[in-house]
């Protein structure tokens, strides 16, 4: 029951779904009565324009996109915004792919997704072959880092699947995967967008992409900081004025009016950091609308 009041609450306070409350409230009620009788089944759901994704009971990554068209709105409804064809979408922490399915089902930009857990990464898999992307999309089974080699992931905590700390206790549903770095990836392609969501280890995701953080090709950067690194002994203070030295600032994004503001300090989930604002402004006001719960945006 509490998670049911969570998830009205957070359709009431959404900043789409509160406008079609009616409309989201029917299909959060839909999208119960479905899973419960199938809990274990697979079930195709619409997203944006088309493009469709698998979801079930459980998902929580994937199944906030069913009650309020997206689920992270103002940080999607970016990426659909500033992206286009000829673009490449880095999704580091891609979980079942909400974001790189907008990148490349909808924008049509070439997308890599990584994943490491590698039940989550199947489902990807299958949301990718869904839409028949596999000419725009690669996928990575692996996780991210400072450096290559190895790392043990928790394998059975949906979206908050993480990287084992050293002082965690329980272990009973660890999976070993293999790390990269971002900057491995940059002499095949250079992205102007990367969305980073690795549950508390960004510090060393952005120790491996020194190269791409430097390269001008790279416009913007949605992160997510939300005290998670303290996990790991981090201070997400210095990831913020890390992207800062490289001439990166902090935004907030209103997607109905499509306009950036500047914020002094990161978010308490998301933040998008971007540069060149000039180049990504032009890009955001002359973007064709995208239409989501029947209002065009």
């Amino acid at each position: 029951m509490e998670k049911i009041k969570r998830t009205i609450g957070f359709i009431f306070t959404h900043p789409l779904s509160k406008k079609h409350l009616l409309k989201s409230i029917y299909r959060f009620i839909f999208w119960q009565l479905q899973s419960s009788i199938s809990p274990g089944k697979f079930i195709v759901k619409s997203y944006v324009q088309g493009v469709k994704f698998y979801a079930r009971k459980g998902l929580t990554g994937i199944t906030g996109n069913i009650y309020t068209g997206l689920h992270e709105f103002d940080e999607m409804a970016f990426l659909l915004h500033f992206l286009n064809e000829n673009d490449t979408f880095f999704d580091v922490g891609s979980n079942v792919g909400s974001y790189t399915l907008l990148a490349s089902g909808v924008r049509g930009a070439k997308s890599v997704a990584i994943e490491p857990v590698k039940s989550t990464f199947d489902i990807l898999t299958k949301n990718i072959e869904l839409n028949k992307l596999q000419d725009k999309v690669s996928l990575l089974n692996s996780g991210v880092g400072s450096e290559q080699g190895t790392l043990f992931f928790s394998s059975n905590e949906d979206t908050t699947n993480h990287v084992i700390a050293f002082n965690e206790t329980n272990r009973d549903h660890t999976t070993e995967v293999p790390v990269i770095t971002v900057d491995s990836l940059s002499t095949k392609t250079q992205p102007i967008l990367i969305k980073i969501d690795v549950e508390g280890y960004e510090t060393e995701v952005l120790k491996g992409m020194s190269q791409i953080l430097a390269s001008p090709s790279l416009k913007s950067i949605i992160i997510e900081l939300n005290g998670s690194g303290a996990r790991y002994g981090y201070n997400e203070n210095q990831i913020h004025e890390l992207l800062l030295i490289n001439c990166f600032k902090a935004y907030n994004y209103d997607p109905f009016r499509r306009a950036l503001t500047a914020t002094s300090k990161f978010g308490k989930s998301n933040t998008l950091y971007c540069r060149d604002l000039d180049f990504i402004n032009n890009r955001i006001k002359n973007a064709p609308g995208v239409k989501i719960i029947g209002e065009l945006i």
